[in-house]
């Protein structure tokens, strides 16, 4: 199961750019996964779930946004989308295709929090519902 690897770098990138920020903790990881990396959504996060424990990520999220395959006819110039193992140009029917988008794996982004898991706000330290600061959500922090 490739996918415990794979989990693992996103997990040591990620743990690497929160501790530079003075993160205590990441609440989420959004990543892209092209539909040709032949990635198994069940598989990653069972390995997320599994490797989270003991780490500032224990707790976090894995957000997953899915990426379809797409490719460029040769011949004709269309763009068009495909399946896995159908890239044939729906125009001229030609096999020469470039391929644009379905291999990507990438982190997207990081959500991190300052408090530790499990931890009560400070006075002073108030949050909305969504995390944010409520100082700064009303605007009265500017």
């Amino acid at each position: 199961m490739h996918e415990m690897g794979i989990v693992a770098s996103i997990l040591d990138a990620s743990v690497e750019a929160a501790s530079k920020q003075g993160a205590a903790r990441i609440t989420e990881i959004k990543i892209s996964v092209g539909e040709l990396t032949e990635i198994q959504e069940f598989a990653l996060d069972f390995a997320f779930t599994s490797m989270t424990p003991g780490t500032m990520a224990e707790g976090a999220t894995l957000t997953v946004n899915h990426i379809g395959a797409s490719s460029r006819c040769v011949s004709c110039d269309i763009e068009f989308e495909h399946g896995r193992f159908e890239i044939v140009c729906p125009t001229c029917g030609g096999f020469l295709c470039e391929l644009l988008t379905g291999r990507e794996l990438t982190i997207d982004s990081i959500e991190i929090d300052d408090a530790p898991l499990g931890a009560e706000p400070s006075e002073g330290d108030e949050t909305d519902k969504d995390g944010s600061d409520a100082d700064t959500a009303s605007g009265a922090g500017e």
